[in-house]
C-alpha cells in the first residue's frame, strides 16, 4: 500500500518562495478592462466613492427584509457598493433589483457574509478542521459552504482567516489553523480554492477574503485588537506566509486587520497593503477594511479627523470601507478639494468594478437569487454526511489510558454528563453564519443513535458552562454511580471563542473542574469529551480522566461524529495544529521556538527555564493518538550532500503495529544547524497521511527542494546558506527519528 502523497507534494513546492515571489488574482482580461474604463468615465466622484462603501443590513421591521428604505435610497443614488449581513435569495434579489434597475449606472452590488465554517450546514470550526491535516478535505468543506451561501444570494465570504496564532488566550485562534505557517499556508490555499472554485463567474463560486492582514494573531497578551510589535523578519517568515499562499491560490480579496504593527495601524499601512501586497506579490484583487477600522485610525492616534482617517486608508491601499461611512461621506469633499489624488480613487474603484465584472454580475446580477435552488442546496443529505465526516476526522485523541476507547455498543449503562452533553447551541461554535440549533445533533443523541437496544443511557447536566452555580452535581454523581462508563462532556460556550473573546485563564470555566473531580472520585472509567475553541490547560484533567477526546466545536453533526469516534466506527487520526500549554504562565509556547544562548539543561541551573513548570507543552504540536499504534523506522536522506538547487529525498517506513486499521499523519521537520541568523529548532516542511491495516508497513517519501531551506538574511534577502541540516520525521513534533545532510556550494 502506498502513502497518500498529494498533500505532501502540494506543500513541498513553492512554499519558501512565498516570501518574495509574485502571484496574481486575475489574469488580465482586455474586455473587462475596457468595460471598467468605460464605466469609470461615466461616474461622478460621489458614485465612485459609493462603490467603495460597504454597509450592513439593518432590518426594516418587515419579516425577511434586512434593509431599510433609507438604505435603499442610498443604493438608488449610487452611494453603496456592497452590503454585508444581508442573506436570502429573495431578499438579495429585491435589493439587487434596486441597484441595477433604479440607479443611474445600474452597477450591481456585492453581498458579503462571514461564512467561516459553513453556511447553513455548519462544519467544525477552522481550528478543528486544521486538525485533520488534510487540505483536500477542507477544500471540499469550503466548496460546500460556497454552494450553500451562493444559493442564498451571497457573493463574498470574509474568510479564510489565516492569522497565525501562538497565544490561545486570543479568542480568534478558533477561526484559523493554529501556530504553524507551513500548515497554515496549506489550509489557507485549500480554503481559497474551495470557496472560489475554478471560475469566479460560476454561480456557485464565492469570493474569498484572506484576513486579517496582518499579524492580528500576535496581539500582545492575547487580548483582541491589541498592539503588535514584531520584527520585519518575523512578520514575513511567520505571519505573512499564509497570506501569500492565499494570494498564490487566487484569493480575490484581502481584509486588513484592526491592530497596528510596529506603530502603524494596518488600515493605514502602505508598506503592507501596497509595497508588499501589490508591489512584491502582484496582488490584483481589492482590499476591504475590517468593521470601522478606517474610523478607528482616530482612536489609534494617527488621524486627527475622520477625513484624515479616510485619506490615510485610501492612500495606503484600503479599497473598500466597511461600515465607517467615511469614503462615501467625508472623502467626497476631500477628493473634490484635491486632498487625495483622482488616480488613487480611480484605482480603488477599478479594482472593485473589475471583481464585479469577473464574477459576471453585470451580465447576470441575480446569480444566486433563486429560491428553488436555495431550498435544495441548504442542509442536504450529502452536506450533512460531509460535515459528519469532517467532524469525526477533526477529533483528536489526547489520552486513552488502559485503551478504554473505543467503547463497546452492547448491553452497557452509560452516563452522559456535563453542560455540553445535550446542548445544541454551543456545538455550532462562533461565527456559525446561518447555522441553527435545531439542526444540531447533540452528543447524547449521537450516543443513543449508536448503542444497542439493550444499552441504558443516563443523563445529567451537573453544572452550567460558566458561573458558580453547582446546579446538580449531586444528581450527576448519582447517575454516574449507576453507570459502567461515564462520558463527561465539558468545555467552553461558543461565545467564549471568536472575536472579543480573549481569556486570561484557560482552565475549564465555571464549576466544571469540580464536576469532573466529583465523578473521578467514584472510581468509574471516565471519558472526557472537550468542546472548545482554543487549547485549554488540562493538567488536572489528564489525571482525572482515563480518556480525553478534543472535539472542538464540531458543528451540526457533532453528536454523531463524537459517537462515531467513541464507539470505533471512526479511528481517530487527527493531530493538533497548536500546542496545548501546561499553564498560562508558559505562553506563548510553540514548537518552532529558538534555542537561546542558554537552552534548557537539567544539569545546569543557569539555563532558560521555569522554576515551577517544564518548558514543554502538555500536548505538543502535531500530537494525536489512535486506537492502533504506529512505528517509524529506516529513515534515510539521499543524497547526504546537495547543492542549493538540488533536491533531498527523505524516506521512512511507517508500520501499523496495532490491531486496528488506522491513519497516521507522518510529519517532516527540518533544522538549520548553523546559520547567519538564528533559526527555529524545528520547522515543519511536509506531511503525508497514510492509511494502514494492522501489521501493514509502507514507505513514505518526501522531496525537499534545497531552495526551500532558506531564510531572510541580515539584509532581508531570501537565500539558502551552506551547512548541515537535521531532518526529523515522526508522528508529532517531539517524537521523531532524525538524520542529517549537508548543503554545499559547487
Amino acid at each position: 500500500m502506498t502513502a497518500r502523497t498529494g498533500t505532501t507534494a502540494f506543500l513541498l513546492l513553492g512554499f519558501a518562495l512565498a516570501l518574495s515571489s509574485t502571484g496574481t488574482v486575475l489574469a488580465a482580461d482586455p474586455t473587462i478592462e475596457r468595460r471598467v474604463d468605460s464605466l469609470l468615465q461615466q461616474m461622478t466622484l460621489t458614485e465612485k466613492l459609493g462603490q467603495l462603501n460597504q454597509i450592513a443590513g439593518e432590518g426594516s421591521g418587515v419579516p425577511g427584509q434586512r434593509t431599510t428604505s433609507a438604505q435603499l435610497d442610498l443604493v438608488r443614488r449610487g452611494n453603496v457598493g456592497s452590503f454585508l449581513n444581508v442573506v436570502g435569495a429573495a431578499e438579495t434579489r429585491r435589493i439587487q433589483r434596486v441597484a441595477v434597475e433604479e440607479s443611474r449606472l445600474h452597477i450591481p452590488l456585492l453581498f458579503g457574509l462571514d461564512v467561516i465554517h459553513g453556511y447553513r450546514t455548519t462544519f467544525p470550526i477552522p481550528l478543528a478542521e486544521a486538525s485533520t491535516w488534510d487540505p483536500a478535505l477542507i477544500e471540499g468543506a469550503a466548496r460546500i459552504a460556497a454552494t450553500e451561501a451562493t444559493a442564498s444570494g451571497i457573493h463574498w465570504t470574509f474568510a479564510p482567516m489565516v492569522d497565525i496564532a501562538r497565544d490561545p488566550r486570543w479568542g480568534r485562534i478558533a477561526e484559523g489553523s493554529g501556530e504553524d505557517p507551513f500548515l497554515g499556508s496549506a489550509m489557507a490555499a485549500a480554503r481559497v480554492r474551495g470557496f472560489q472554485g475554478k471560475r469566479l463567474d460560476d454561480p456557485a463560486s464565492l469570493l474569498a477574503c484572506a484576513k486579517h492582514f496582518a499579524a492580528y494573531g500576535a496581539a500582545e497578551g492575547g487580548r483582541d485588537y491589541n498592539t503588535v510589535d514584531l520584527s520585519e523578519r518575523t512578520v514575513r517568515e511567520v505571519y505573512l506566509a499564509p497570506f501569500h499562499a492565499a494570494v498564490q491560490a487566487g484569493a480575490a480579496t484581502l481584509m486588513c486587520s484592526f491592530n497596528e504593527i510596529n506603530g502603524v495601524p494596518s488600515s493605514a499601512n502602505r508598506w503592507l497593503l501596497t509595497d508588499v501586497l501589490r508591489g512584491e506579490w502582484g496582488f490584483e484583487g481589492f482590499v476591504v477594511s475590517d468593521w470601522n477600522s478606517i474610523g478607528e485610525l482616530q482612536a489609534h492616534g494617527v488621524a486627527a479627523t475622520r477625513t484624515d482617517a479616510g485619506i490615510l486608508g485610501l492612500e495606503s491601499g484600503v479599497d473598500m470601507d466597511m461600515m465607517s461611512g467615511i469614503y462615501a461621506g467625508e472623502m467626497v469633499q476631500a477628493a473634490a478639494a484635491g486632498r487625495v489624488a483622482t488616480r488613487t480613487v480611480d484605482d480603488a474603484v477599478r479594482r472593485v468594478l473589475r471583481m464585479k465584472f469577473a464574477m459576471g454580475l453585470f451580465d447576470n446580477p441575480y446569480r444566486g437569487c433563486d429560491t428553488v435552488r436555495e431550498q435544495s442546496a441548504l442542509l442536504s443529505r450529502d452536506n450533512l454526511r460531509a460535515t459528519r465526516d469532517v467532524a469525526a476526522r477533526s477529533i483528536v485523541l489526547l489520552q486513552n489510558r488502559g485503551n478504554l476507547l473505543p467503547l463497546p455498543k452492547d448491553n452497557r449503562t452509560l452516563a452522559v454528563i456535563g453542560p455540553l452533553g445535550d446542548d445544541r447551541q454551543e456545538l455550532l461554535g462562533p461565527w456559525a453564519a446561518e447555522g441553527r440549533p435545531g439542526d444540531v445533533v447533540t452528543v447524547l443523541e449521537g450516543i443513543k443513535n449508536q448503542v444497542s437496544p439493550g444499552s441504558h443511557i443516563l443523563h445529567a447536566t451537573g453544572c452550567r458552562i460558566t458561573g458558580d452555580s453547582l446546579l446538580d452535581i449531586a444528581g450527576a454523581v448519582r447517575a454516574a454511580r449507576d453507570a459502567d462508563v461515564v462520558v463527561l462532556v465539558l468545555g467552553e460556550a461558543a461565545e467564549m471563542s471568536g472575536e472579543a473573546a480573549s481569556r486570561s485563564v484557560l482552565d475549564l470555566p465555571g464549576k466544571q473542574k469540580d464536576l469532573l473531580q466529583a465523578i473521578h472520585l467514584l472510581g468509574k472509567p471516565v471519558v472526557l469529551v472537550l468542546m472548545n475553541g482554543r487549547p485549554l490547560t488540562l493538567v488536572a484533567e489528564t489525571e482525572s480522566a482515563d480518556a480525553i477526546l478534543e472535539a472542538w466545536f464540531p458543528g451540526v453533526q457533532g453528536g454523531n461524529a463524537v459517537a462515531d469516534v467513541l464507539f470505533g466506527a471512526v479511528n481517530p487520526g487527527a493531530k493538533l495544529p497548536v500546542s496545548f500549554p501546561r499553564s498560562v504562565g508558559q505562553l506563548p509556547v510553540y514548537y518552532g521556538r529558538k534555542n537561546t544562548g542558554r537552552p534548557f539543561s537539567a544539569e545546569d541551573h543557569y539555563t532558560s527555564k521555569y522554576l515551577d513548570v517544564p518548558n514543554t507543552p502538555l500536548f505538543p504540536f502535531g500530537f494525536g493518538l489512535s486506537y492502533t499504534t504506529f512505528a517509524y523506522s529506516g529513515l534515510k536522506v539521499e543524497p547526504p550532500v546537495v547543492a542549493p538547487d538540488g533536491v533531498v529525498k527523505v524516506t521512512v517506513t511507517v508500520s501499523n503495529t496495532g490491531k486496528r486499521a488506522g491513519t497516521e499523519v507522518a510529519q517532516l521537520y527540518v533544522c538549520d544547524d548553523v546559520a547567519s541568523i538564528t533559526r527555529p529548532v524545528k520547522e515543519l516542511k511536509g506531511f503525508s497521511t497514510i492509511a494502514l491495516r494492522p501489521g501493514e508497513s509502507t514507505p513514505v517519501e518526501f522531496l525537499i527542494p534545497a531552495r526551500e531551506l532558506g531564510f531572510l538574511d541580515g539584509t532581508m534577502h531570501y537565500g539558502v546558506e551552506p551547512g548541515t541540516f537535521h531532518v526529523f520525521v515522526g508522528g508529532n513534533s517531539v517524537d521523531c527519528l532524525q538524520e542529517q545532510f549537508e548543503v554545499v556550494r559547487r
